[in-house]
């Protein structure tokens, strides 16, 4: 006669080891957490650049029909650039290229276009220093921004530029988005970039290259108007 084997006993988890898999899974996230962060964000720096560099090229391309002016001095820059009236061609096909990766508009702010308060995160130098100008009067172009985020006061990164997209006329008519050093209009003075913790902002200088750049510091920065000590292109960065 053949003796069966006793069934085998089912064993569960106990405490211990149940808190060991949740702390484990919690140091787990603990370190992914900050690298899936980094990753969100270096994608949203190159997505910035993007709309800069294209902005960039556009920008090229009218300078090209106007006899190398940046800009007229009648309508927005933005309106030059881009048109709400399909039958009237402009040079950007979209109006998402005037909206960062780190701008996340709130009401009455929008994405969308044909409204009253379209979205508008990047500014020119203010008016008095490009708007109107030849490019030849531009000293020194691979250090003179000419475009950039154009941010709000605040603690948080965000930004108050708007178009009025509902008519091509009604967006002629609408206020410039200007940026100069660490203030832009509309918005008022900015108190960090727009990544690295807000050490560090992108920037479109006048010969067409886009830059990270650190928004403070010694050495070249965003902020600087005058040299600190190690930026002699710092009086060059935002005047003509």
């Amino acid at each position: 006669m053949t003796k069966s084997s006793p069934p085998p006993v089912e064993r569960a988890f106990t405490l211990i080891e149940l808190l060991v898999v949740i702390a484990t899974i919690i140091i787990l996230a603990a370190i992914a957490t900050p690298v899936f962060n980094s990753v969100l964000e270096r994608a949203k720096v190159t997505k910035d650049m993007s709309n800069l560099r294209q902005i960039g090229i556009v920008t090229q391309l009218y300078m090209n029909d106007n006899s190398g002016t940046l800009f007229s001095t009648t309508g927005s820059w933005m309106s030059q650039l881009y048109s709400v009236d399909p039958t009237t061609p402009k040079y950007l096909s979209s109006w998402k290229i005037f909206l960062s990766p780190f701008d996340r508009p709130v009401s009455p702010r929008t994405a969308s276009t044909n409204n009253a308060s379209s979205a508008v995160s990047y500014g020119i130098k203010a008016t008095s220093g490009v708007i109107g100008i030849s490019a030849d009067k531009i000293s020194k172009p691979t250090v003179f921004i000419v475009f950039a985020p154009a941010q709000a006061s605040g603690l948080a990164v965000r930004f108050l530029g708007i178009g009025n997209t509902t008519s091509q006329a009604n967006l002629a008519g609408s206020a410039n988005v200007t940026v100069l050093a660490a203030a832009s209009t509309p918005g008022g003075p900015a108190t960090g970039g727009t990544h690295n913790s807000r050490t560090k902002i992108n920037a479109l200088f006048a010969d067409w290259h886009v830059e990270t750049m650190p928004w403070s510091g010694t050495g070249p920065a965003f902020t600087n108007t005058t040299d600190p000590g190690g930026d002699p292109d710092a009086p060059f960065r935002w005047s003509p």
